[in-house]
């Protein structure tokens, strides 16, 4: 299958050079396989030293950088070469979305393709998740849910297990299993979900933006798929700066907030949204309350609960989030910006 890696840098570029290094034994095994690295105006020596790098090793005949005149976030940076590469006479019948601070593990491309060659009803696939320490995460997801919201913030066990059916999914072992969806740090998607669906939501800027994706895929009749024997390597963190030194997470960007509260919006509408953020609020209360108690470790990014309280529905406003919401109809955007 004709195959179109997307890798959206912004200044890392370092980084992106290690990823490429890393895909080309990879790609020695799928000849229909190409890379393209969109710079989303890193305006740093960025392109000048991905365009080096692929001239010194000789990957031109498989990788290619495509500068973006402004950073328009990560769903722009995708659609940026999506859009190019769907408008070509025979275009991709794959394309595997890969964070540029990735490095792939061996056979973790093909995994991807062989199972979804074998499955034509899974629209998208993603595969597991591996830490500088070695730490491999899980990236089996449900959609989130007011439920999700009380127990992420929560974080008490006999309340995670009873509510687990609505906000867990059920693994068996390391094989392959239906996911909600799955973390863009690696998540190939066949064609037709484009087309059936249309381009990533550009009013995301970062964050939940694949989450958005997988939700219209299922929505139109695409389910995603974990594929565990699909493993990448992950600096988490590297271009956005939230996870920081030692694992430290630093304050989340306020876009951050704005991205949970467009999904909420805009695939629940506002009363949803709001009921989501009251139960996260009063979750994380809770929390607070307990730790004190307990004395636990704090594990959350600085001033946490003001952030998200300023970020909420009911301080932003019900009128100006939804003003920021605007669905596009499926099928829309793919062959135009």
């Amino acid at each position: 299958m004709k195959v179109l890696i997307v890798i959206v840098n912004y200044k890392v570029a370092e980084l992106v050079v290690n990823s490429l290094s890393a895909l080309e034994p990879e790609l020695e095994q799928l000849p229909k396989t190409t890379v393209v690295v969109v710079d989303n105006a890193s305006n740093d020596q960025s392109v000048e030293r991905i365009r080096d790098a692929i001239e010194e090793n000789a990957w031109g005949d498989w990788a290619s950088v495509l500068p973006s005149d402004h950073n328009g976030g990560y769903s722009y940076g995708n659609n940026l070469a999506i859009r190019e590469a769907l408008k070509q006479a025979t275009p991709p019948d794959l394309f595997h979305l890969l964070n540029p601070d990735t490095q792939i593990r061996p056979g973790a491309v093909r995994v991807l393709v062989d199972f979804l060659e074998q499955n034509p009803t899974v629209g998208l696939a993603g595969g597991a998740i591996e830490g500088p320490d070695g730490t491999l995460f899980k990236c089996a997801n449900k959609f989130p849910n007011i439920l999700s919201e009380f127990d992420n913030a929560l974080r008490l066990g006999i309340v995670s297990k009873l509510v687990s059916p609505w906000t867990k999914v059920q693994r068996n072992g390391d094989e392959p299993c239906v996911s909600d969806w799955v973390p863009g740090v690696s998540l190939m998607i066949r064609r037709e979900v484009f087309e059936a669906v249309g381009l990533m939501d550009e009013e995301y800027f970062l964050y939940y933006e694949e989450t958005d994706f997988c939700l219209q895929a299922n929505q139109n009749g695409w389910a995603c798929w974990y594929v565990p024997k699909s493993q990448v390597l992950h600096f988490s963190g590297s271009s956005t700066g939230v996870t920081g030194k030692k694992n430290r997470l630093n304050r989340l960007p306020d876009y951050w907030f704005e991205s949970r509260q467009r999904y909420f919006v805009k695939n629940h509408g506002w009363f949803y949204a709001a009921c989501a953020d009251l139960l996260w609020i009063c979750g994380i209360i809770l929390w607070k309350i307990r730790r004190i108690i307990q004395q636990k470790e704090v594990i959350d990014p600085p001033f946490m609960l003001w952030d998200f309280t300023r970020n909420s529905v009911f301080v932003s406003g019900f009128k100006t989030l939804w003003s920021k919401v605007r669905p596009r109809p499926p099928g829309s955007n793919v062959y135009e910006s």
